[in-house]
């Protein structure tokens, strides 16, 4: 965020970051949602803090308590005072190292010290006539939304219907060969030599797409990861901005889990992520999203682990569109690729596009993930003829979208699944 605001921002870092601080240090009313989610991890942040963080309070959540986050408020008052120096140095730095030793972890100073965020250049395609604009590994999301967008392409889906059988299985064939490639191909850039070109080139995906069978499922076991031609070798936030000057923000953060490992810093008020579960433990082995990864994606030092993160911007002739990306894990890409489709192909407005029905396939489990207002029973009947199972889930994904009108006028799409909320000022 430093990096970013130093490069892009207008206003001073001390005015951005205060309104932070004031939420922190005088509260905000919690909502159902968030009651029920902090006291349904109770026992945890119980469990795992050696002191009773701001999350715990002597009876149960309820919609509008208060949660005031003291610490970190004044975490949020080094940041704007230092820097980057107020959190990876210092007393902020010296927490996280003492936290650290409590839980035998391994992260030191000199970790802390050596630590910089990297910029990379976005990835883009062609959709249509449409610019899609999304991010590049070490995330996953943006190779697989680009593979899916083109290996949809060249069929009649429109003529067949939102969420009709034939819509649904196109796109559930085309998740599983995508998801096939991100478990062989997909890791940090800086230590894996990765076939990005290859990967979203047009000629590779219709290829992909040549063992298509529009009245049979494809078992996962039958699909393998493709061979790229020249090549050897659920807690995430999403906020999508726009200003009045067109600048438009997609961005996508993670803890991994609902509220990372649970465990607070000590005096400095924040969660630690439980991120490494993205890395692939060992070939063949599920993390905690089902997603199976092989060496591309293994634990090294220094190295960073491959996320399913997609925010992505949309542009038609030049002129911004969309700006869109969720959170949900492996769930994410796909997510981001319904709502795109809902809104270029199916004439959806953003509200329409973002509350629409979803379904997830990734490969391994080999099975369809739908929400239970997606899927009708004649549809649902019909897709277990062709060969796939199904298995109803709660919500997919949380969209925060916002979507450009004609005449400039911007409409925003907060999705009802998740804490959302759109706005203008």
């Amino acid at each position: 965020m430093l990096n970013a605001h130093s490069k892009y921002g207008k206003l001073q870092f001390k005015e951005v970051i205060q309104p932070a601080i004031d939420l922190a240090e005088n509260g905000f009313p919690v909502t159902r949602r968030q009651a029920a989610e902090l006291n349904s991890n109770r026992k945890s942040f119980i469990e795992r803090n050696s002191f009773r963080p701001a999350f715990v309070k002597d009876s149960l959540w309820k919609e509008g308590d208060f949660l005031i986050q003291s610490a970190l408020a004044e975490t949020l008052k080094r940041i704007r005072d230092y820097g980057r120096d107020g959190f990876y140095s210092g007393k902020t730095a010296r927490l996280m190292i003492r936290e650290m030793k409590r839980g035998n972890g391994i992260v030191s100073e000199q970790d802390l010290k050596e630590y910089r965020s990297v910029s990379r250049v976005p990835l883009t395609a062609d959709y249509k006539g449409y610019k899609i604009i999304t991010v590049p590994p070490p995330s996953s999301g943006g190779i697989i939304l680009i593979q899916l967008l083109t290996m949809i392409d060249p069929y009649p889906f429109r003529e067949w219907g939102f969420n009709s059988s034939q819509t649904i299985h196109l796109m559930v064939e085309a998740e599983r060969r995508a998801f096939a490639d991100r478990s062989e191909y997909l890791g940090d850039p800086g230590f894996v030599k990765m076939p990005v070109d290859q990967l979203v080139s047009r000629k590779y995906l219709l290829n992909r797409m040549s063992t298509f069978d529009e009245k049979r499922a494809s078992p996962s076991q039958e699909i393998k990861p493709g061979f790229p031609e020249g090549y050897t070798s659920e807690e995430t936030t999403h906020y999508s901005v726009v200003d009045a000057g067109g600048n438009a923000v997609a961005a996508t953060t993670t803890l991994n889990n609902t509220f990372g490992n649970s465990i607070v810093v000590d005096s400095a008020g924040f969660l630690l992520n439980n991120q490494m579960d993205d890395f692939s433990i060992k070939p063949g082995f599920p993390n905690m999203y089902g997603l199976v990864g092989g060496e591309a994606n293994s634990v090294q030092p220094g190295k960073r682990m491959l996320s399913s993160m997609t925010p992505s911007i949309v542009e038609k002739e030049g002129k911004l569109l969309l700006v869109l990306g969720s959170p949900g894990g492996s769930t994410i890409p796909t997510t981001v690729f319904q709502v795109i489709i809902n809104v270029l192909d199916f004439g959806m407005n953003i509200r329409q596009a973002v509350d629409a029905g979803r379904f997830h396939h990734q490969w391994s489990p080999d099975w369809i993930s739908y929400e239970k207002n997606a899927v009708d029973t004649v549809t649902s009947n019909k897709l277990r003829y062709m060969g796939h199972i199904l298995k109803e889930r709660t919500s997919i994904g949380s969209v925060n979208a916002i979507m450009i009108l004609s005449g400039g006028k911007k409409a925003g799409g907060a999705d009802k699944r998740g804490n959302n909320s759109s706005c203008g000022y």
